[in-house]
């Protein structure tokens, strides 16, 4: 069979308002016994991960391998589908080295492949990207972001690392380690279940290490979520959950998972951008978003410090903070966790957000398109009452925290640095 002439660059180092919110433009059906997001690992819950060290056993790829393709030879050509996405069967080659193993997620970008690795011996993941333009440009872009982090990034250890990259019939191909599920996945397979606090430290601890190091770099995430969280290993243990203990021992949601190790990564560097002035263009997944996204003000860095904020709250409760779809319902909900917006923030909105704002304050509840949607921001309790029904101890410093990750205007907001020095984060080496 002629071998198929492929470009290869390795590298030189290495939104409505229940709970249970719709499932993202990446998630899977779930006849699919597969994981979502970026770069996650096999289904959650399989407490046996594939080994760095081995290949899959003939049983498992034996069946996996399509009639009439040699073991490396390349798969027949197929046409695209309408959008712009790859075709492939299972067992299938990309290019000699890989060998796809199972689809882990899809998304507007692409694919997300689970794939094994010939040259290195593991398993990996590969973003296969849809061979449109837009998005071949954003890829490019987003494989320069990986290089500079991983270059930077000594030991590995804050951001999903990039093993090399390569173009695949108009598809960029973007191969990253295989890591565990995201935090999103995790609260979702344990009925959103919130985490102890003690866990919400270390994953806030190591969220506000990723983004410092990012701005550091001059990088601002602009789409930091549950989503693109990814714990490291997928293994986790089941202790009993005694806030509902009245029901059955026999019931599984008697128990809840609880994550062996805390250790997470963040990933999907395709909305990062470096700082520049005039930045007014919408960023963030709608549940995470900036106040100063949503009026037109012109974000940076701080857009980022307040996704953190408003991600510790939801592992915390199992719920996000501001589950909503609309602006005005947005910002309606964020007076009533916070308190009223800044006047000198109202006067400054941009054309686009004006029908927010009248006579100096925010249009609400006058503005309200249902009243089922005035409901919805009346439930929502004080960020200090939110934080008190679900954590134990720890409280007043985790609130005193988010207090100064949420504050409104993004001048006054605080950094990353300074949210590390926070005593939420030291009092357990104050104790030692």
């Amino acid at each position: 069979m002629e071998m198929e002439r492929v470009t290869e660059f390795p590298l030189t180092h290495l939104d409505r308002r229940p709970r249970k919110r719709p499932r993202l433009g990446w998630d899977v059906p779930q006849a699919q016994k597969a994981q979502v997001g970026m770069f996650c690992g096999q289904e959650f819950g399989n407490m046996a991960s594939f080994s760095s060290s081995r290949a899959p056993s003939d049983r498992t790829t034996s069946s996996l391998f399509v009639k009439g393709v040699a073991r490396n030879g390349s798969p027949p050509w197929r046409e695209d589908d309408k959008d712009g996405h790859y075709m492939f069967a299972l067992g299938e080659n990309l290019t000699s080295r890989y060998r796809i193993h199972s689809k882990m997620g899809e998304g507007t970008f692409g694919q997300v492949l689970e794939c094994w690795d010939r040259e290195r011996k593991e398993m990996v993941a590969i973003k296969v990207v849809r061979g449109v333009k837009k998005y071949r440009e954003a890829a490019m872009i987003e494989i320069d972001v990986l290089q500079q982090l991983g270059k930077n990034d000594i030991g590995g250890n804050r951001c999903v690392q990039i093993r090399n990259w390569f173009d695949y019939r108009n598809h960029i191909c973007i191969v990253c380690e295989k890591l565990g599920p995201s935090l999103y996945d995790f609260l979702r397979k344990n009925n959103y279940r919130s985490f102890p606090i003690d866990l919400v430290r270390e994953i806030g601890r190591q969220l506000l290490e990723c983004v410092a190091f990012m701005h550091d770099l001059r990088l601002i995430h602009t789409d930091l979520k549950p989503e693109n969280i990814l714990l490291v290993s997928s293994d986790f243990i089941k202790v009993p959950d005694y806030k509902i203990s009245s029901r059955s021992s026999v019931d599984s949601s008697y128990f809840r998972r609880l994550p062996k190790s805390s250790a997470i990564k963040v990933i999907d560097f395709g909305s990062t951008t470096r700082e520049r002035q005039d930045q007014n263009y919408i960023v963030s997944t709608r549940h995470y978003r900036a106040p100063e996204v949503i009026l037109g003000l012109g974000w940076s860095y701080p857009c980022d410090i307040w996704s953190v904020g408003c991600i510790m709250v939801e592992l915390c409760t199992g719920e996000a903070l501001f589950q909503t779809h609309e602006n005005l319902e947005h910002l309606a909900m964020m007076e009533r966790v916070l308190g009223p917006l800044p006047p000198q923030m109202l006067k400054k909105v941009d054309r686009h957000a004006e029908k927010y704002v009248r006579r100096g304050r925010l249009d609400w509840p006058d503005g309200a398109t249902s009243r089922e949607s005035i409901k919805a921001v009346t439930k929502l309790p004080r960020l200090q009452n939110i934080v008190m029904q679900h954590v134990d101890h720890s409280a007043g410093d985790l609130i005193h925290l988010l207090q100064g990750l949420l504050r409104y205007d993004p001048m006054d907001r605080i950094t990353a640095r300074e949210a590390l020095r926070h005593p939420f984060f030291n009092r357990d080496q104050l104790r030692r």
